[in-house]
């Protein structure tokens, strides 16, 4: 994996990233190897003047399976043509290309964004979408996933941009181990809004903040009991809000229905069961609360391409082999 730093590259963007990506098959998970690249190794200046050491120019791109394009303080914003034909490359060659913050104004500087989503920090999309009008700018979510491509919005969603890229190359059971050491929420939904008041909701902020809080505090709850049946009318009550007012701040404050998350709720720890123990097919469906081993499959299959079985011997774990009656799944049982 390698990061591409700009000068002025953000101290908190080089940190993060490094951090999130850095090895840990001490612990059993997969190994990375994290290094940075710039325009011209030697000593890169960051935003906040700090001088960071870079070994690596553009040429390193070529090894890259995964780029990540660091956001700057640096403006104009703009790419020099070495690192712009290297991460153009890399993308013909079958790299993940990412980037998040200033970072995605920069990555549509290549070109390889034209036709696709994109997201970028708030105060940079209107700009972004009158530069490059063939990107469809989203205006408020976290990051969107086009497959090859990748891009967050501002500094924070940059985290959770990178947690769904170890999720999804590598597993639950990375990107919550990553999540658990600095202390976040296992996943905020792409779809979930960059949120900045009106003018007209500051003087309701202390009865909206109070819903926040009781919304937060009802996904945390929700996800220690996914074992567990729940209606939208229970979460409602559990929330201490109707129905109807549940329905419309769950969807603000996640991007998506209560339904929908719990699903995915119960796949990402199915996915980190599976990667982390040795418990059958038929155990791991009643832990996470789906109806039967076909709903896992059928789930597994519309999320991965693939069953429960052949993701547990993708992950090459210690429980790649299960249980004896696993292989008796029936798909539409």
């Amino acid at each position: 994996m390698l990061a591409y730093a700009p000068s002025e590259v953000s101290a908190f963007g080089v940190s993060a990233v490094s951090s999130i990506f850095a090895d840990r098959s001490h612990l059993g998970f997969p190994r990375l190897d994290f290094a940075v690249c710039t325009d011209q190794p030697g000593i890169l200046s960051t935003g906040l003047g700090m001088l960071l050491p870079v070994e690596h120019g553009p040429e390193a791109m070529a090894n890259a399976d995964l780029i990540i394009v660091l956001p700057t303080d640096r403006r104009p914003l703009s790419l020099s043509q070495a690192v712009s034909t290297a991460i153009v490359d890399a993308f013909h060659r079958g790299a993940l290309i990412a980037a998040y913050c200033s970072g995605s104004f920069l990555l549509a500087e290549t070109g390889l964004l034209d036709g696709l989503r994109a997201a970028t920090n708030r105060r940079l999309s209107g700009h972004l979408a009158q530069r490059h009008p063939t990107i469809t700018v989203e205006t408020d979510v976290l990051y969107v996933d086009e497959g090859q491509m990748i891009t967050g919005a501002g500094a924070a969603a940059g985290i959770d941009m990178c947690l769904h890229l170890l999720r999804r190359e590598h597993g639950a059971a990375v990107s919550n181990a990553v999540a658990r050491e600095w202390m976040l929420a296992p996943r905020r939904e792409s779809g979930q809004t960059q949120y900045v008041p009106s003018p007209s909701e500051i003087g309701t902020r202390s009865h909206a903040d109070d819903e926040d809080t009781r919304l937060a505090d009802l996904l945390v709850w929700a996800r220690t009991r996914l074992n567990q049946p729940m209606t939208v009318n229970e979460l409602a009550k559990q929330a201490l809000m109707s129905s109807r007012t549940f329905a419309r701040r769950f969807r603000a404050a996640t991007g998506t229905t209560p339904h929908a998350w719990l699903t995915d709720q119960r796949l990402d720890l199915a996915e980190e069961l599976l990667a982390t123990t040795t418990l059958s097919i038929q155990e791991i469906t009643g832990q996470v609360g789906l109806r039967s081993n076909a709903v896992l499959r059928a789930q597994f299959i519309k999320r991965h391409g693939i069953p429960p079985t052949a993701y547990r011997q993708n992950r090459d774990t210690p429980a790649s082999k299960d249980h004896v009656g696993e292989s008796q799944e029936v798909v539409g049982r």
